[in-house]
């Protein structure tokens, strides 16, 4: 995580999505795309403190590209997510856990209903130092894990 000049946190992680169907002769494939991803303010403090690697989350944002100039003279794109709401996957949410997949195990449920895990969502002002200070913020103890 890092802190912009103007002391807003800012930070970048990827995401993988998986796709999985059935081929021309039938037989199941699974494709993983990576996606880039930024987050500012609260989302980026939650993020750089409740994300790690297997970790499932749900996020909502627009699409923007960057261009830069690189080191050797070209032009270079990065296409990214910049969230603008995130929803943490359940307790325990690994790589093997999904939101509508799976069977539970042992008959209990592994993965909490939809309406259970908390929407964390974007600063109204995004983008821009806030005026209203803490308030709509996100209480930890909202956090499902």
């Amino acid at each position: 995580m890092k802190t912009l000049p103007s002391g807003q946190s800012v930070t970048n992680f990827s995401i993988a999505t998986n796709r999985i169907y059935n081929d021309k002769t039938g037989a199941k494939q699974q494709t993983t795309e990576f996606h880039n991803v930024v987050a500012f303010g609260k989302l980026a403090d939650i993020a750089g403190r409740y994300l790690s690697r297997g970790k499932m989350v749900l996020v909502e944002g627009r699409l923007q590209t960057r261009s830069w100039q690189a080191q050797d003279g070209s032009k270079r794109y990065r296409t990214e997510i910049v969230a603008e709401n995130m929803q943490l996957g359940p307790k325990g949410g690994g790589s093997n856990d999904s939101f509508g997949g799976g069977a539970p195990q042992s008959g209990q449920q592994n993965t909490p209903e939809i309406e259970e895990i908390p929407v964390i969502e974007a600063e109204p002002d995004f983008g821009q130092e806030s005026a209203q200070g803490t308030e709509g913020g996100v209480n930890v103890k909202d956090i499902p894990f």
